[in-house]
Order: C-alpha cells, then structure tokens, then sequence
C-alpha cells in the first residue's frame, strides 16, 4: 500500500508542491476556514485557499505538533509564527476510500492570530486575483 493521505498531506507541507496538493482533493471536497463564514466547496477553491495558507502559515516556524488518527480522519495541531503573533490551531482532515480528502477544516486560536491570519490571507488572495487580471 502506498503513502496514507495524512503521510501525502505532510509531504506537500514541507514541499509547498500545490500540484500534488490538487491530485490530493476530491472533487467536492469542502473546506472551512477560520476566517470565512460559508463552507467553501469544489476542488479549485479549496487548493486556493490551502495553497495560500502553505505560503502565510509555512514560513520557517510551522510545525505539526500532536496527530489523532482516525480510519478516515485525522486532527493536526500545529503551531507557527506570523508577523510577531503565536498561531495555535488544527486541522481536521477526512478522506474518502480512494483517499482523496473530502473535507478540511481549519480552526485557530487565539483571536489576535486569526486576525493576523485573516489579514495575511486576504492580501495573498486578493494578489491572486490581480494577477489573474
């Protein structure tokens, strides 16, 4: 049996590799994040926001600090630093038989991470978007 999606998933955090994050989503993944009220749903959607969260979050001081497995579904506690401000949250992935990740929800702690969270996201989008322009 080859790679299980939480081994695939830590593989594109310390790679940053967004094509392998797409190959890793289904379809109609959805994903939930701490900063935006509605779910978001669709694979094009959720590698955005994933990719954009690889780049503010993964910045030399992310790292993966407790790991609870479940036959479909995994919690990450992670902890980094942004702009000066402790990050504390986790992920919750699930997966489906394929192993193609169904659903990711993203929760932070404290409130002054998720609003340096929200801020640095809403700038690397709306980057994005200009870019697309």
């Amino acid at each position: 049996m080859g790679y299980s999606t939480i081994e695939r998933w830590h593989e594109i955090v310390k790679s940053r590799d967004t094509a392998s994050l797409k190959a890793l989503l289904a379809d109609d993944v959805v994903f939930e994040s701490p900063v935006v009220h509605t779910p978001q749903h669709g694979r094009v959607i959720t590698a955005k926001y994933l990719a954009a969260a690889l780049h503010v979050l993964n910045n030399g001081t992310f790292r993966y600090l407790n790991e609870w497995l479940g036959p479909h579904s995994a919690v990450l506690e992670f902890e980094t630093t942004c702009d000066g401000i402790l990050v504390n949250g986790v992920d919750i992935i699930t997966w489906n038989d394929q192993g193609l990740i169904t659903r990711f929800k993203v929760m932070i702690r404290p409130l002054k991470a998720i609003n340096k969270i929200h801020e640095m996201m809403g700038r690397m989008l709306q980057a994005e978007v200009a870019q697309q322009r």
